[in-house]
């Protein structure tokens, strides 16, 4: 769990749009079914690609504006960010697999 960033409204911009190192923001709910069945996929990613992308998970019920600057309206969405901005969004519990080859095209 060590790799894996909490980010809140408060320290979204500095933790992920002015990180020097892509990053992969898990959007989640503690009573979303399919966000906890994706928590593991997000930690074994961190695990995967410390060093190389920040993994951030924001408690969507915790932290209202960053969600709905980014037009969240759905749970789990991820999305991913290079150099401040989106590059990608996965909506939905996905494979492993799915999630990992968006990294690796941002990479």
């Amino acid at each position: 769990m060590a790799d894996l960033l909490q980010v809140t409204d408060t320290n979204f911009e500095e933790e992920i749009l002015k990180s020097e190192m892509p990053a992969l923001v898990d959007f989640w709910a503690a009573w979303c079914g399919p966000c906890r069945a994706i928590a593991p996929i997000v930690e074994e990613l961190a695990k995967d690609y410390a060093g190389r992308v920040k993994v951030a998970k924001m408690n969507v019920d915790e932290n209202s504006k960053t969600p709905v600057k980014y037009g969240i309206r759905a749970i789990p969405t991820l999305i991913l960010f290079k150099s401040g901005a989106v590059v990608d969004q996965i909506t939905g519990a996905v494979s492993k697999t799915q999630i990992d080859n968006a990294i690796k095209k941002m990479l």
